[in-house]
C-alpha cells in the first residue's frame, strides 16, 4: 500500500505585485479616491451653526441619542430612517449591479479605496512592480529593511489616522483630539482607534485581495444579479485570439496586416492586463469571481494597443450579448422593477424627513395597577406622557384631555410648562372619572398638548384608554 500524500488544507497565498498604469479609468479611480478621502477626513472638522446643540456639521451623539447631519437632527425614534436608508442602499446596489456589474467594488468600496492608498504608498517607497519583486528577492540588508520598515510605518500611520478620524464623528472633534493625546479621552475612543488601526492595516496592507476573494460575501452572490445584458469587463477573444491564437510581437508577427494574414489575434501576450490587476487574475480567461470591475486592465490594454497604432477596446466594458454580436438592453423588466422600487423608497424617505413633526407626543398606560378606586368612588387611571420638542426654540405647552365628560386631569403643577429646544420630557398624568357603580369596561379618549404663542405649531393629540372595573383585561 503506497504512502498517502498529505494535501494542504488551503492554498498558500501567491504574492501580487501590481504595476502602475495610466488611463481614463485609473484617473476616474483617483478622482473618486480623492473625493472620498476629502469627505471622510475633513467632514468632522466642518462647523455648522445651530441655536441648540453642537456646532459640528456631522456628529453622532450617542449620549444625547441624537444624530446631527448638517441642518437635520435625527432623534432616537427616527432611527427607522436608518432602515430606509439601508434598504435604499441595497436596492441601489442591485440596480447598479444589474446594469454595470461590480462597479461598486471597483470604485467605491472602502476596501478598494484603502487598498489603492496602500498600494500607492508601497509604490512610492519601494518602486514599481519590477523594483518590488527585486527587493523581495534581495538578501536582507539595511536598505531593504529601511524600505520595508518605512512602508509598514506609513501603512500604520494611515490606519491610525483612519481610526482616529472615525472617532471624531462621535464627539466634538477639536475637544476629542486634545483629550485623546492628553490621555483624557474615554476608553471607548482608545479602543475604537486601536481596533480600526489594526483592521485597516491588516485588510488593506496585508490581506488585500484576500478580502475580496474569500471574505466579501458580495463576490459570492453577485451572479444572481447578472444576466446576459449586464456590462462587465471582458476580453474580446475573437479579436484577440484570431484563428491561430495570440502571439508576442516578433519579426514575422510585427505589423497588424502580417498577423491577420497568418490568423494571429491582436493580443500580443504582454501580460500587462494581468500585472495591473489588484486581484491578480487574467481577464482573458473570462469572467471570474475575483474580478472587481476596476477596469485597470482596460487602461493597460488600451495603452498597448495605442502604442502599436491598433484599435482600442480589446478589453472593454461590454455584455455577453454584445460580445456575441447580439443587441443588448439595459432597461429590462428586472432593471425597471429595481429602479421603480428604489424611486419609491427614496421618495418615501425624503418625504418622511421633509415632513418631520416639530413636536411629538406619546402616551403609555401604567398598568400596575391598571386602575384604582378612590375613597369617593371615582376610578383613577395613570399614564406617562412623553413629549419631545424637535425645534431649535423652546415651546410653552398646555396639557389637556378630551373624550371623557366630567373627568378630572391631574398632572400636578405641570398643566402649563416650557419644553426646552431639542429636549424631551416625561409627565405623570392621573385621570379620575366615574362615580357611578354602573360604569364598566373601557372608554377611549385623547390627551392634547396645545402650543402657546406659536402659530406655526399645531395641537398634538395622542389616543388613550380609560379602564373601569367589571371587565376582563
Amino acid at each position: 500500500m503506497s504512502d498517502a500524500v498529505e494535501q494542504p488544507l488551503y492554498q498558500a497565498r501567491i504574492p501580487i505585485y501590481t504595476r502602475s498604469v495610466k488611463g481614463h479609468f485609473r484617473n476616474l479611480k483617483w478622482g473618486i479616491l480623492g473625493l472620498a478621502y476629502s469627505v471622510y477626513f475633513l467632514l468632522p472638522w466642518l462647523r455648522w451653526e445651530r441655536n441648540v446643540g453642537p456646532d459640528q456639521a456631522v456628529l453622532f451623539d450617542i449620549s444625547a441619542r441624537k444624530f446631527y447631519l448638517f441642518g437635520l437632527v435625527v432623534h432616537a425614534q427616527d432611527l427607522f430612517w436608518l432602515a430606509g436608508l439601508l434598504m435604499i442602499a441595497a436596492l441601489l446596489l442591485f440596480f447598479v449591479t444589474g446594469i454595470a456589474g461590480r462597479v461598486f467594488c471597483g470604485y467605491f468600496c472602502f476596501q478598494t479605496l484603502w487598498t489603492d492608498l496602500y498600494m500607492l504608498i508601497e509604490r512610492l517607497v519601494q518602486g514599481d512592480r519590477v523594483a518590488r519583486i527585486r527587493l523581495d528577492k534581495a538578501p536582507r540588508s539595511v536598505g531593504k529593511l529601511l524600505r520595508k520598515g518605512t512602508t509598514h510605518l506609513l501603512w500604520l500611520l494611515a490606519a491610525f489616522l483612519t481610526g482616529l478620524t472615525f472617532t471624531l464623528y462621535w464627539e466634538d472633534a477639536p475637544r476629542l483630539i486634545v483629550e485623546w493625546f492628553t490621555g483624557k479621552a474615554p476608553f471607548a475612543a482608545y479602543a475604537t482607534v486601536l481596533f480600526l488601526t489594526a483592521t485597516t492595516y491588516v485588510m488593506a496592507g496585508l490581506a488585500r485581495e484576500q478580502v475580496c476573494t474569500y471574505m466579501c460575501p458580495y463576490a459570492r452572490f453577485q451572479a444572481v444579479m447578472f444576466d446576459a445584458d449586464t456590462r462587465i469587463v471582458a476580453y474580446d477573444a475573437a479579436r484577440g485570439e484570431g484563428r491561430s491564437g495570440r502571439h508576442r510581437v516578433a519579426r514575422s508577427f510585427k505589423t497588424h496586416e502580417e498577423r491577420q494574414q497568418q490568423g494571429i489575434g491582436d493580443c500580443i501576450d504582454c501580460g500587462y492586463c494581468v500585472q495591473v490587476c489588484p486581484t491578480g487574475i487574467d481577464i482573458r480567461n473570462g469572467l471570474q469571481v475575483q474580478c472587481i470591475s476596476c477596469a485597470l486592465c482596460i487602461d493597460a490594454c488600451d495603452t498597448i494597443m495605442g502604442s502599436l497604432g491598433w484599435g482600442r477596446g480589446l478589453v472593454r466594458y461590454t455584455s455577453e450579448k454584445q460580445a456575441a454580436g447580439q443587441p443588448s438592453r439595459i432597461w429590462k423588466p428586472r432593471t425597471i422593477g429595481y429602479g421603480l422600487v428604489l424611486l419609491v423608497a427614496a421618495s418615501a424617505l425624503a418625504w418622511s424627513v421633509g415632513n418631520q413633526a416639530p413636536l411629538e407626543l406619546s402616551v403609555v398606560q401604567l398598568r400596575q395597577p391598571l386602575f384604582v378606586r378612590l375613597s369617593d368612588g371615582r376610578i383613577q387611571n395613570s399614564y406617562e406622557l412623553h413629549m419631545e420638542n424637535k425645534t431649535d426654540q423652546p415651546v410653552d405647552l398646555v396639557i389637556m384631555m378630551r373624550g371623557l365628560a366630567g373627568a378630572q386631569l391631574d398632572v400636578g403643577k405641570l398643566a402649563s410648562l416650557e419644553l426646552p429646544a431639542q429636549r424631551s420630557l416625561r409627565v405623570l398624568a392621573r385621570v379620575r372619572w366615574g362615580s357611578s357603580q354602573d360604569l364598566k369596561g373601557s372608554r377611549s379618549f385623547a390627551f392634547n398638548i396645545v402650543p402657546q404663542r406659536r402659530t406655526d405649531l399645531g395641537m398634538l393629540s395622542a389616543p388613550a384608554t380609560f379602564y373601569l372595573p367589571g371587565a376582563d383585561y
